[in-house]
């Protein structure tokens, strides 16, 4: 995350869950990433393919090479990623929206938790994200029921940044994918370690973790300026190194 044009690149993917065609589980009960793995397909007894030629295994492998992998990419991703939602954002498309550091939302913009409307478990690490972003009891009720979450609604739980005027944000997110792109790129890298490992350890390591990041920061240049212009009283100036 160390030169300027990466990090601009890395935050200014804007559509991360546009509208409802980025659903998770589609119209046909598809269940992944590419609503191949649903119910139109049931194995026999014997664990061989029913009637959509499926195998055991064909459900768990798609989501692991597909769903899983999309979303795993976002969160170890260096950069921070926006995501600006317009339409409905179902299944995956929420999802990969929660993954994203910041979520910007359209007033029109909805979120729905689709699977159970389908029958079907939740996937794209949708039991993995909820419970972290809005707590357990708050995740099984929208995993459960399936109601539409409107832009404010999903603001309220926590679930998204900020709610624009639909004609506001292209322009919203270009903005702050520009501030993201012009501070100090190695510093928010650090910082979206520490903030994403830290739900998934404990408090010493944690403070282990931020010890050693801030060790690690105090190498790069951007530190340095940071400090210098403090003292110098002036803004600083970020190159991203």
């Amino acid at each position: 995350m160390g030169d300027r044009s990466g990090a601009g690149g890395g935050a200014g993917g804007r559509d991360g869950a546009g509208d409802g065609g980025a659903a998770g589980s589609g119209g046909r009960g598809g269940a992944g990433a590419d609503g191949r793995a649903g119910a139109d397909g049931r194995a026999g007894a014997d664990g061989r393919a029913g009637a959509g030629g499926r195998v055991a295994g064909d459900v768990a492998r798609v989501l692991r090479v597909g769903a899983q992998r999309l979303i795993a990419a976002v969160l170890d991703c260096e950069k921070p990623v926006v995501a600006a939602v317009n339409g409905t954002a179902a299944g995956l498309g929420a999802h990969l929206a929660f993954a994203c550091d910041l979520v910007l939302a359209a007033e029109s913009a909805r979120f729905i938790e689709v699977f159970v409307r389908r029958g079907l478990v939740p996937d794209a690490a949708g039991a993995y994200l909820l419970p972290r972003l809005i707590g357990p009891q708050r995740a099984k009720e929208l995993l459960f029921f399936g109601d539409t979450l409107t832009a404010p609604e999903a603001q309220g739980l926590g679930l998204v940044n900020r709610v624009v005027p639909d004609g506001d944000l292209a322009g919203t997110s270009r903005d702050w994918a520009a501030r993201l792109a012009s501070g100090p790129t190695r510093a928010l890298a650090l910082t979206k370690h520490l903030v994403n490992t830290s739900l998934d350890t404990d408090r010493a390591a944690a403070f282990a973790a931020e010890a050693w990041a801030q060790e690690i920061n105090m190498t790069t240049e951007d530190a340095r300026e940071g400090l210098r212009a403090f003292a110098d009283r002036r803004a600083p100036e970020f190159r991203g190194r």
